[in-house]
């Protein structure tokens, strides 16, 4: 059986990584739409307005990651989030996300792209390189690097050992166009998240050959094609310093310098009141934060240092004290001089999971109840208020509440009338209340959360008390990160799980592998991939195969909402709300807070003038 393993990104809740693909089969009528969203909000993000005539030329920023990464090849198994957030400094993205969640072409690499339109075969995408984009040694950007890329990427070659992003395995060749600056991608199938390929884009010198694919990209030397080069890459003294890349075309970088310093999460607060750090992710530290021994003030500061302490795993906080834990340390946050915590829904689907295939269940009728029984406000609000974070409950399961397309086919689920579901699925509830039963049997079910997470913790009580309302009991069992896949959800040791998906700008085939019917493995056990609810449908993957390869916007997202009704239909899971995050900016530092579905522009971000 395949295990999916956690990533770094796993801080508060669980976040996995998923890959698809697209396809070439027809797509079928649009369905009726569904009803509107009344909770969707604006996009997604706080950042701290950057106009650039505001912002000063020089100074160095300090900017907090987990640790130094062990590649900056985003696409290696040993990338983490700090990869990719390096990486958008270094690499060229011909796309990049706005804050809806659609891609748009950046014009510091793209002077245009257009693919041949729905119904034509092949699909033909033609790229505009912009003339000026060079790597650091000088070389244009040429149809060679998109060449290497897709071979490495697309999973023709064993020997390339990495993920295989969606859309590369369906390119059939790619080739210089009218001039050098041209280059023409043929498709063997029509693919919809084409924008989503090339981002970011590795030299060919990093990518024609598996030994130089599979070599750990870190350190200096390496070309790069971003705003910043690396001028020091230090992973014992925890620290990546980059700095103006002198052959940069587009606006001149407003810093001279960016520290990239290794944190621990649990001593950020810290770092930010001893003035070490300038921007600082603090969700971790918010959310996961440890009771104060008794002798200790909350506020203790450790003693100062050169630079932030190098990453270690946060202690867990004792479930019952996280959530009182958690209200200290965001208290104190908010108190630093000089911080702001800005804060926003994340780009993370954070859903209750529900086991098809163990207990009571296995009964699509019985996990239809459970999901009507769910008060979704109700649980958003006690995860998000306490954080300051508006509580907007989820209703989709494949788009968040501020992404580009996004409806609530929450209804899809049936009656509201959960008592009404759960007496037709045969749990009777004893006259005067108290726990439902089938057969003498009661219905307790295990509620599986991670491991000294406030937020799950809030989360989890308000599921509980919720659910016990509606004649459901719950028992909540906690597990750390490094147990929580491959010790539970992998092997099915679980009733009701809390986690959360990554929301992307290319949710059919980003999503695809979550829903995907379970397909048993040569030796006829069942492999439930990363659908941990281990419920799906022929109809729902085709839906996603036909989304996934639909070059019309409105017809793609009208099969989304399709599969997003079924979805709802099967009893597979239920969305809540969106994962909060929490960023520590100094005063004076712009273009800097939650980036939500976008990422910094590097150059924009620095040191606001003094007025």
């Amino acid at each position: 059986m395949r295990v999916r393993q956690l990533t770094a990104a796993a801080a508060a809740l669980l976040l996995a990584a998923v890959l698809g693909g697209c396809s070439d089969r027809p797509a079928p009528a649009r369905p009726p739409a569904p009803e509107p969203a009344p909770e969707a909000t604006a996009a997604t993000g706080d950042v701290r307005p950057a106009d650039r005539a505001a912002v000063r030329d020089g100074g160095t920023l300090r900017w907090a990651v987990d640790r130094v990464p062990a590649t900056l090849n985003v696409y290696q198994p040993a990338a983490t989030a700090d990869s990719a957030l390096l990486a958008h400094a270094l690499y060229p993205s011909l796309f990049r996300p706005d804050g809806h969640g659609r891609l748009v072409p950046d014009p510091d690499y793209l002077a245009g792209a257009e693919s041949t339109p729905p119904g034509q075969r092949p699909q033909v995408v033609t790229y505009r390189l912009n003339p000026h984009a060079v790597w650091s040694d000088g070389t244009p950007l040429t149809a060679a690097d998109l060449i290497a890329q897709r071979a490495a990427l697309s999973g023709l070659d064993p020997a390339y050992r990495g993920g295989h992003p969606a859309g590369y395995d369906a390119i059939d060749s790619i080739g210089q166009g009218a001039d050098p600056h041209e280059v023409k991608v043929t498709f063997r199938r029509p693919c919809a998240d084409w924008p989503s390929l090339f981002g970011p884009l590795y030299p060919a010198a990093e990518t024609s050959t598996a030994a130089a694919f599979n070599q750990a990209l870190a350190g200096g030397g390496h070309l790069g094609a971003g705003p910043y080069t690396v001028s020091r890459y230090d992973a014992e003294d925890g620290r990546v310093t980059l700095e103006r890349n002198p052959l940069w075309w587009g606006d001149r970088p407003k810093a001279d310098r960016i520290d990239f310093l290794a944190a621990a999460p649990e001593r950020r607060l810290d770092a930010l009141d001893q003035d070490l750090l300038d921007i600082a992710p603090v969700t971790a530290a918010v959310d996961r934060a440890v009771p104060p021994a008794p002798s200790a003030s909350p506020s203790a500061a450790a003693p100062p240092a050169a630079a932030p302490p190098a990453a270690a795993p946060p202690a867990a906080a004792p479930p019952a004290a996280a959530p009182e834990a958690a209200a200290l340390a965001l208290r104190r946050a908010e108190s630093l001089p000089g911080i702001t915590v800005h804060r926003a829904a994340a780009a993370s689907l954070t859903q209750l999971t529900l086991n098809a295939a163990r207990g009571p269940l296995t009964d699509p009728a019985l996990r239809l109840a459970l999901g009507r029984a769910v008060d979704r406000r109700r649980v958003a609000a006690a995860a998000l208020t306490p954080l300051g974070v508006a509580p907007a409950a989820l209703g989709s399961h494949l788009l968040a509440g501020d992404q580009d397309g996004y409806r609530d086919n929450s209804a899809a689920a049936g009656p509201a009338d959960a008592a009404r579901l759960f007496d037709e699925a045969g749990w009777k509830r004893p006259d005067g209340g108290g726990t439902r039963a089938k057969d003498g049997k009661p219905l307790t079910l295990d509620l599986l959360v991670p491991a000294g997470s406030a937020t799950a913790k809030r989360t989890a009580d308000a599921l509980t008390a919720g659910l016990a309302e509606q004649g459901v009991a719950l028992r909540t069992v906690t597990a750390p990160a490094d147990t929580f896949v491959k010790h539970h959800l992998a092997v099915g040791d679980y009733d009701l799980a809390l986690f959360s998906w990554p929301a992307g700008p290319s949710p059919a085939s980003e999503q695809r592998p979550a829903y995907a019917k379970p397909r048993p493995d040569p030796d006829g056990t069942l492999d439930p991939g990363s659908n941990y609810a281990r419920s799906g449908t022929e109809e729902i993957d085709r839906l996603f195969d036909r989304a996934a390869g639909e070059l019309d916007r409105a017809t793609r997202l009208d099969l989304l909402q399709e599969a997003d009704i079924r979805i709802w239909q099967l009893g597979h899971s239920v969305p809540l709300y969106q994962r909060p995050e929490l960023v520590g900016v100094r005063s004076g530092v712009a273009g800097a807070g939650v980036w939500g579905f976008d990422w910094p522009r590097f150059q924009d971000v620095g040191w606001a003038v003094t007025p």
